[in-house]
C-alpha cells in the first residue's frame, strides 16, 4: 500500500505512476524541442544557413511557446490533462518530420516555428501532477516533473551528436543529424499512445474542476482585470519582435508588408483578447466576487516575471551555450555540445531541490534567495572568456544554472496553490513569459556580444527580485465549487 504521505520515487503505483509517466512525457517534449541545439552546426553546414539565419532559427523555435501555453493551459482545464498531453506530443511529431527533411532555411524556419508548440507541454503536466499531490507535497513533486523533464534538453546535447555520428557512419552520410532528429519525432508519437492509455486526470474519486468559461482567464476584482489586460501586452511585444527579426532589417525573410500585416493582426487580435476576457468577467464590474471565492492576480504577475527571468533565460542559454562554448573555446561541435549540457544537466537536482526548499522553508523567502542567487550566477558568466580555463567556465555555467533551474523549482511550487480550476490557465500564462523572456533574450543576443548578453539577464534578475516583494506567501484554503454547487475547500498551506 502507497503511504500517501510519502514521495517514493521508486515506486510506480498511483501518484507515483502518474508522476513517472508525466516526466517522461515532459523529457520527450524537450528532447524534441531542442533537438536542434546540439546539432546547429552540422545543420548549418549541411543546409547553407549564414549565422544570421541560425540565430532565426533559436528565436522561432521559442516563439509559438508563447500562445500556445496560453491555449494548451485553457484546453487542459478545460478537457483534462491525459487527453491534451497525448494529442501534443502525436501531433508535435508532424514538424519533427519535416525538420529532418528540410532542404532550404524557410522550411527549417516554419517546421521549427510550428515545433515550438512542443514546449506547452510543460503546462499540461503540471494540472497533472496537482491533481494528484496535496499541498504540502507539491513544491516537491512539481520539481521533480520539472527538473527530470527538463533534463530532456540536456540529454538531447549528450545524446544526439553522437547519435548523428553512428547513423551517419552506418549509411555513409554526412546528414546523420536527419535521423537524429527523425527519431526523437518517432519516440514523442509512440509515447503519445502509452501516456494515452496509462493515466486518468484524477485519483478514483476526486473532482477535476474545470473553469467556468474557456474564453479567457478570470479575475475576481475590478483592479484585476486591468492588471490582466496589461499582462497580456509582453507576449504581443514578443511576436512583434519575432517578426521584426524576420523583416528586412533582420533577416529578410519576410517582406516589410507581410510583417505590418503581422504588427495589425497582432494588435487587433489583442483587442480580441480583451473583449473575450471582459465578457468572461464582466459581472465583476456588477457585484463584488465573494470573498471565499477570490484570488489575487497580482500573484500571477509576480510569477510571469520571475518565470521571465528563470526559465526565459534558461531556454536562451540552452540554445546558444554550445555556439559560445565553440566559439569562445574552438571547441568542435561535438564537444560544445557536451559542454554545454552541463547547463541543462543540473536539472535532475535542483529544480526538485528548488520545490523541497520551498515546502520546508516557504515559498517566498526561497524564491528570494535563488533569484538574488540567479543575478550573481549570470554576472559571473558575463565575465568568461577564452582567458579562463575551460573547467572554470563548464564550473561557472553549472553554478549558473542551479539558481536558474532551482528558481523555476520554486515558482511551480506556488502556481497551483492560487486557483485549482485556473491552474492550467495560470501554467500557461506564467510558462509563455518563460517564452517572452526566451524571444527577448535571444533578440539581444543577435544584436550584442556575449558577455552582454549574461550582463541584461543579470539586470533583468535584479527587476524580478525587487517584483518579489510584493509576492504573498500561499496559506489556508481556496474555496472551489463541484458540479452539484457544493463548495469545497482545498489546503494550500
Amino acid at each position: 500500500m502507497e503511504n500517501p504521505d510519502r514521495i517514493n520515487l521508486f515506486s510506480f503505483q498511483g501518484k507515483m505512476k502518474v508522476l513517472h509517466l508525466s516526466w517522461i512525457a515532459f523529457f520527450i517534449t524537450f528532447v524534441v524541442w531542442f533537438n536542434h541545439a546540439p546539432l546547429t552546426l552540422a545543420i548549418s553546414e549541411s543546409l547553407g544557413l549564414t549565422r544570421e539565419q541560425l540565430k532565426t532559427l533559436l528565436i522561432l523555435n521559442v516563439a509559438l511557446t508563447i500562445p500556445a501555453r496560453v491555449v494548451i493551459g485553457m484546453l487542459t482545464d478545460k478537457y483534462g490533462p491525459r487527453l491534451v498531453y497525448s494529442w501534443l506530443l502525436a501531433l508535435c511529431s508532424i514538424p519533427c518530420f519535416m525538420y529532418a527533411f528540410a532542404e532550404t532555411f524557410t522550411q527549417a524556419a516554419v517546421a521549427r516555428f510550428m515545433l515550438g508548440a512542443i514546449g506547452a507541454g510543460f503546462v499540461v503536466g503540471i494540472r497533472m501532477v496537482s491533481e494528484w499531490f496535496p499541498a504540502r507535497q507539491l513544491g516537491t513533486a512539481e520539481g521533480i516533473y520539472g527538473g527530470w523533464g527538463n533534463f530532456g534538453s540536456a540529454a538531447a546535447a549528450m545524446a544526439l551528436p553522437t547519435l548523428a555520428i553512428v547513423i551517419g557512419s552506418i549509411f555513409g552520410t554526412d546528414d546523420g543529424w536527419r535521423y537524429a532528429i527523425g527519431i526523437t519525432g518517432l519516440i514523442s508519437l509512440i509515447y503519445s499512445v502509452i501516456y494515452y492509455k496509462n493515466v486518468t486526470d484524477t485519483p478514483k474519486g476526486s473532482t477535476y474542476f474545470r473553469p467556468k468559461n474557456l474564453g479567457a482567464m478570470e479575475v475576481t476584482s475590478k483592479g484585476d482585470f486591468v492588471l490582466l489586460l496589461v499582462m497580456k501586452i509582453p507576449m504581443y511585444a514578443a511576436l512583434a519582435l519575432l517578426a521584426w527579426k524576420l523583416s528586412p532589417a533582420g533577416v529578410s525573410m519576410l517582406e516589410q508588408s507581410v510583417v505590418l500585416s503581422i504588427y495589425v493582426g497582432l494588435c487587433a487580435l489583442y483587442l480580441f483578447e480583451c473583449w473575450k476576457a471582459w465578457q468572461v468577467n464582466c459581472e465583476i464590474f456588477e457585484k463584488p466576487v465573494a470573498e471565499i471565492h477570490q484570488y489575487k492576480f497580482k500573484q500571477v504577475a509576480v510569477l510571469n516575471i520571475l518565470y521571465f527571468a528563470t526559465f526565459g533565460s534558461e531556454l536562451a542559454v540552452i540554445s546558444m551555450l554550445p555556439l559560445f562554448f565553440a566559439d569562445t573555446f574552438g571547441l568542435n561541435p561535438v564537444m560544445a555540445g557536451l559542454v554545454a549540457s552541463a547547463y541543462a544537466f543540473m536539472n535532475l537536482m535542483s529544480r526538485p531541490g528548488g520545490g523541497i526548499i520551498s515546502d520546508k522553508f516557504g515559498r517566498k523567502p526561497t524564491l528570494l534567495v535563488l533569484t538574488a542567487g540567479l543575478a550573481l550566477g549570470y554576472l559571473l558568466m558575463g565575465y568568461v572568456d577564452s582567458s579562463w580555463p575551460l573547467a572554470f567556465a563548464v564550473i561557472a555555467a553549472m553554478a549558473c544554472s542551479f539558481f536558474v533551474q532551482a528558481g523555476e523549482g520554486a515558482v511551480f511550487a506556488v502556481v497551483p496553490l492560487i486557483k485549482r480550476r485556473l491552474t492550467g490557465q495560470i501554467a500557461g500564462m506564467t510558462g509563455a513569459y518563460g517564452n517572452v523572456g526566451a524571444v527577448f533574450y535571444l533578440t539581444v543576443l543577435s544584436l550584442v556580444s556575449y558577455q552582454t548578453f549574461f550582463f541584461v539577464i543579470a539586470g533583468t534578475a535584479v527587476l524580478g527580485f525587487v517584483t518579489l516583494l510584493f509576492l504573498e506567501e500561499p496559506e489556508g484554503q481556496v474555496a472551489e465549487v463541484l458540479p452539484d454547487g457544493t463548495v469545497t475547500m482545498i489546503d494550500v498551506t
